[in-house]
């Protein structure tokens, strides 16, 4: 099965639901979860709504290991940590939905911060609005916009009604919260291997707007500021231990050590010895 993704922006998915809740509709995936599938344990400032089409797996969620399979869907409210899991035996296709401005309070807890129920008996409507907005957003006939707009409202109504769940309004200040989330990754995650391809898959957002928001945010792009914290780190290590430059550049996170020295050098006017011998001396 081909791995279908819509990226959406505002202008094509934000709409005014439910007796005047603006949600918007940030990405819709259909894909195969197996035993080639790459993921890790993340959050999102936004809901997802899984559906399992078909096939069998396990959910990792907070600390809970939940097993999947046909028909299951899964609401995962904003900011828990969670990712898909399947092995060389098992695996499940899905279709999943990101939407903003919009959580659910399941299984009649205020606590709980995600639900897992099965929808066999409603498994024709809920395939039948899921592919059609996946159908709408890749045709973009005339009226896509309005039409996903229905489509959206019915569907959470749907899920509304038979989870016996309540919603609540989350807040729509996504911008923001992005930027602190990727913050938050580049000072924890310097030394990987890190994109603005990275940062989009992680936050579903265009890597050009990505930029755009981040340097509106802290005054410099989200590679800028990569680099700024490698190099903190760098001068740290340089100064106090006796490593060599090659070691220190694969440690903070550099592809190689020529392109270490060149960013450090164009960075602090000098080259990592040069540095490194400057500390020695004061």
């Amino acid at each position: 099965m081909p791995y279908q993704r819509y990226n959406l922006d505002s202008a094509e998915t934000s709409a005014t639901i439910l007796d005047g809740i603006n949600v918007q509709l940030l990405y819709v995936t259909r894909s195969r979860c197996d035993a080639q599938w790459q993921s890790m344990m993340h959050t999102h400032p936004f809901t997802e709504l899984f559906y399992i089409v078909d096939g069998q797996g396990k959910f990792l969620v907070e600390d809970d290991v939940r097993f999947v399979k046909n028909d299951d869907f899964i609401i995962i409210n904003p900011n828990v940590l969670h990712t898909e899991l399947s092995d060389a035996k098992t695996s499940f296709e899905y279709i999943v939905l990101g939407i903003d401005g919009l959580s659910f309070q399941t299984e009649k807890d205020q606590d709980a911060n995600y639900g897992i129920y099965n929808f066999k008996n409603h498994r024709t409507d809920m395939l039948f609005y899921m592919k059609s907005i996946i159908r709408e957003l890749h045709q973009k006939s005339s009226g896509y916009r309005e039409i996903c707009t229905n489509l959206l409202e019915t569907l959470v109504l749907l899920i509304l009604r038979n989870t016996k769940s309540e919603f609540t309004v989350a807040s729509s200040d996504r911008t923001s919260r992005e930027c602190r989330f990727i913050e938050q990754y580049l000072d924890e995650h310097f030394s990987e291997d890190i994109s603005l391809d990275t940062l989009s898959r992680l936050t579903y957002m265009n890597k050009y707007y990505i930029v755009h928001a981040f340097k509106k945010y802290k005054g410099v792009s989200p590679i800028n500021y990569l680099i700024n914290i490698r190099i903190s780190e760098a001068k740290h290590l340089l100064q106090t231990t006796n490593y060599s430059v090659s070691k220190i550049a694969q440690s903070i996170g550099f592809s190689s050590q020529s392109y270490f020295s060149q960013v450090f050098r164009k960075e602090l006017e000098m080259t990592p010895l040069q540095y490194r011998k400057m500390c020695e001396k004061n």
